[in-house]
């Protein structure tokens, strides 16, 4: 049976969607794993990222959650070797229109379990908010990975990330647990960053992942180019860290 994993964070720009595309690509490719990536966010940044053009889309997420789509219909191969449930636009409403659902935190997790088997991972891109679709995402899940930035605000909105989790794990879904804290976007010349790196590990303990990923140009471009880094620059230090994020990932779960 699968894994199905959330990356969440309320907080934007902290390299929750590089890390759903980044690590979804070094899962499929270089660990050879099947792996499926779901866009629950209506900014659809992973359907771009992942070389889909969002406007083109004949269903996409949206039809899963509100349409009574099957998966099937929805999901779509990547280039990266990953399959892909695409967002568009049309997300934005979902929000507003499940409220009235009956079930609605448990929309996308019925979705998935029609397909889990099928999969060694299903990674989970939430929008940067804890809302009704991160809900969804949080339900549907096994585990949490958490990206953020080592700055100072970073750790009061994880308080808030962390008590979210504890509260659905009691009412929801009482198999939810953090999978791991990851350092992105990480400058090591960077006082603060070192001092807030430190207070999580002696906090988090192993519960932070070794690999940190670092600040890098190469890292940034590829969304642009529809391609994970791994595809566009397979040498560059950003590719390197998700290849080792991918590893110990999987190095955990066999240990487990």
């Amino acid at each position: 049976m699968g894994k199905i994993v959330a990356v969440a964070n309320q907080k934007g720009g902290v390299g929750k969607t590089t890390t759903g595309i980044n690590l979804a690509a070094s899962l499929a490719a270089d660990a050879q794993r099947a792996v499926m990536l779901v866009d629950i966010d209506p900014q659809a940044n992973t359907t771009v990222g992942s070389g889909v053009d969002k406007e083109s889309i004949k269903k996409s997420i949206y039809d899963l959650l509100l349409q009574n789509a099957e998966i099937v219909e929805v999901q779509i191969s990547s280039q990266a070797g990953y399959d892909l449930i695409p967002a568009n636009g049309d997300l934005a409403g979902a929000q507003v229109e499940l409220v009235n659902e009956i079930g609605r935190e448990l929309r996308l997790r019925i979705a998935l379990e029609q397909v889990r088997d099928d999969y060694d991972y299903i990674l989970i891109d939430c929008p940067p908010a804890l809302n009704i679709l991160t809900i969804n995402a949080l339900v549907a899940a096994d585990t949490v990975i958490i990206p953020m930035q080592c700055e100072y605000f970073a750790l009061e909105g994880l308080t808030a990330l962390v008590n979210t989790i504890r509260k659905i794990r009691q009412m929801l879904n009482p198999r939810l647990r953090i999978e791991g804290l990851l350092r992105t976007m990480f400058d090591g010349r960077n006082t603060l960053a070192n001092e807030v790196s430190e207070q999580l590990q002696q906090h988090f303990g192993d519960k932070v992942y070794r690999t940190i990923i670092p600040r890098n140009v190469r890292l940034a471009e590829a969304p642009s180019y529809g391609k994970p880094v791994l595809y566009y620059d397979k040498s560059s230090k950003g590719a390197q860290a998700y290849l080792e994020l991918a590893g110990e990932i999987i190095r955990r779960d066999e240990a487990a």
